[in-house]
């Protein structure tokens, strides 16, 4: 099985990636030294709105002394209240700057929605974001400038639907690299990857193995369910292991997020094995369109409606 994938921008990006969401502060730059020194990740996936990347910098700092920038897959996302033209150089930039590297292998828009730019990074007003008159559009061409001025290697978006991608294909000089969205036998949204694909854009997928270890009051959970249970036991591998490479398997990216090195390691050794067609199809019955991430829960607005 390859462990790589080549991008349309002509950069090949690794399939498995250590996320960084939700990592806690003072574990996860262990966590990413960890991947990157002992456990063979080449793959690191993060975001200004984490608010860690000052202490993966450090850790990037260090760990390049020894390891070639050049062979680490490095990921970084425009926030959401930098969507203004004049703010998304200076945002990159500030990103560069904490993580302490010259140029990102990729640079997403996390969201597809302007939100008012200023200190409060999810302002609000009687229970809704406050947004900004920006549009996709100007906030893309701005990204595309990154990549002129050698800051970026190649751009994308996350969260995008199939109508903002429709949308932005019409305009676009550069195709988005990759389409980041979340993805697991609970959520597959088959027909948004076949539609990425179709377009040459690459899909990542995050939280896949359904945000497990996190209490999220009575939803159904992904590594209880007696399907992905009976295919971990037939293969001789966790649970994690099996959504993992679930994922890879229909051609997605993958980016599962630990700071326990146990699991770390883990989650990497998915190369050692393949699932059959029988795996893959009981996996895709599991179907429920259940997003375990709905910023309407949290912005008072359906973004995915």
């Amino acid at each position: 099985m390859n462990k790589t994938i080549k991008l349309n921008s002509g950069h090949e990006m690794p399939l498995l990636g250590l996320g960084t969401w939700k990592s806690e502060p003072n574990k996860v730059g262990d966590a990413v030294k960890y991947a990157l020194t002992e456990a063979g990740y080449k793959h690191i996936d993060g975001a200004a709105i984490y608010r860690n990347e000052p202490e993966i910098g450090k850790v990037y700092n260090e760990v390049f002394k020894s390891i070639n920038r050049e062979d680490v897959f490095i990921t970084s996302k425009l926030w959401n209240t930098n969507h203004a033209p004049q703010n998304v150089e200076e945002a990159c930039r500030q990103t560069l700057k904490d993580l302490q590297l010259e140029y990102l292998d990729l640079y997403l828009m996390h969201w597809g929605i302007a939100f008012e730019h200023g200190g409060d990074l999810e302002p609000m007003k009687d229970g809704k974001v406050v947004t900004e008159k920006t549009s996709i559009r100007e906030t893309w061409e701005a990204m595309e400038k990154l990549v002129n001025l050698g800051l970026v290697k190649s751009i994308g978006v996350a969260n995008f639907t199939t109508m903002m991608l429709t949308d932005l294909l019409t305009y676009a000089k550069i195709v988005p690299a990759i389409n980041q969205i979340e993805l697991h036998p609970y959520n597959s949204q088959q027909s948004l990857v076949d539609f990425c694909l179709s377009h040459g854009i690459k899909v990542t997928a995050y939280s896949p193995t359904g945000r497990m270890g996190v209490d999220l009051n009575n939803m159904a959970r992904l590594h209880t369910d007696p399907v992905v249970q009976k295919i971990a036991t037939k293969h001789n591998k966790s649970v994690a292991q099996i959504l993992i490479s679930w994922a890879v398997t229909r051609g997605t990216i993958v980016i599962p997020k630990s700071t326990t090195p146990s699991r770390i390691k883990e989650n990497i050794e998915i190369f050692d094995f393949e699932m059959d067609k029988s795996d893959m199809s009981d996996l895709n019955s599991l179907e429920k369109a259940l997003r375990y991430v709905d910023p309407s829960d949290w912005w008072g607005i359906p973004y995915f409606k």
